[in-house]
């Protein structure tokens, strides 16, 4: 991807939910146990990417170390977030029940998320010479200047 060279920040407006969901393989040799959820992970990202009304903005993937697979999720809203976890006929359902029957407690691969309810005005972003990411690749960039130059100003920090 190329850089964009100077100051920018994401153009979203409103209210958001940022939710981080991950895998780490704890025991590496349970090959079994670990690659099941890690190729479950994508379909799911495929298949609200394509579902415009799912509430679903975008995802960034990124990893911790080795063992330490994840990605940060942009919804609209928490009750899209919820109504997608919760459908029998969508990914993630029988991904959650698979994991559940083959993994469960045994301690081979853990699995984590993370829910933010970020009101209207409740973030800021900066990216200085840097390819889109994160939020900012989800929404769309824009110059980080005049009312966008500090971060005070794009949190709106002093309306809350």
């Amino acid at each position: 991807m190329p850089v964009n060279p100077g100051r920018f920040t994401d153009s979203h407006s409103g209210p958001l939910v940022v939710f981080i969901v991950g895998m780490r393989i704890n025991k590496f040799l349970s090959f079994g146990k670990w690659i099941p959820v890690a190729k479950a992970m994508i379909p799911m990202i495929e298949e609200l990417s394509q579902d415009p009304e799912s509430g679903f903005l975008g995802a960034q993937q990124f990893r911790a170390g080795m063992r330490t697979f994840a990605f940060i999720q942009y919804w609209k809203d928490f009750e899209s977030l919820e109504a997608y976890a919760r459908d029998r006929d969508r990914n993630h359902w029988p991904a959650w029940t698979a994991f559940n029957k083959a993994v469960g407690n045994d301690g081979s691969v853990g699995i984590f998320h993370e829910t933010y309810l970020v009101p209207a005005g409740g973030h800021e972003t900066i990216y200085g010479n840097m390819p889109p990411f994160g939020l900012g690749k989800i929404t769309g960039l824009v110059p980080a200047t005049g009312s966008r130059d500090e971060a005070r100003s794009r949190l709106k920090a002093d309306a809350v």
